[in-house]
């Protein structure tokens, strides 16, 4: 299986707003992060898998919004290659630090720190689980 990464353009917007439902993303944000470059995508043989879409903590400390990834392909080591090459783009515009979050009662809080994102904090909104906060050295 070959894996490929790659910036999502607007030819992806459809395929996207499908697997990011339930992920309280507008279309009108989708879209404006797809032109800025925020939204990376990785495909296995051709066939899109797979997404990170990213922002900016204070803005200026680039922060992963959301992984994604087709259940069938989870566990492979296909999130940590993409989480990677996100660290790759990001140290290449150079950013010296990246971050990310996963609630507490999510499995992904574990994954982070298997690939070295260390806890710095947390916050609690109403009617939400714990936010764990996680920052990593790039």
């Amino acid at each position: 299986m070959k894996i490929t990464f790659t910036y999502a353009s607007q030819k992806d917007f459809k395929w996207l707003s499908d697997a990011e439902k339930g992920h309280e993303i507008t279309s009108t944000m989708l879209k404006r992060k797809i032109q800025d470059k925020e939204v990376l995508l990785v495909k296995a043989d051709n066939k899109l898998i797979g997404w990170l879409r990213f922002g900016f903590f204070w803005d200026e400390v680039p922060f992963m919004n959301m992984l994604g990834l087709d259940k069938e392909h989870r566990g492979k080591g296909i999130g940590k290659k993409l989480v990677r090459f996100w660290e790759a783009e990001m140290k290449k515009k150079k950013y010296k630090m990246v971050m990310t979050s996963s609630q507490s009662n999510e499995d992904a809080q574990h994954f982070y720190r298997k690939i070295g994102y260390a806890d710095v904090g947390s916050l609690t909104l109403p009617k939400e689980p714990l936010e764990v906060i996680f920052i990593k050295k790039i």
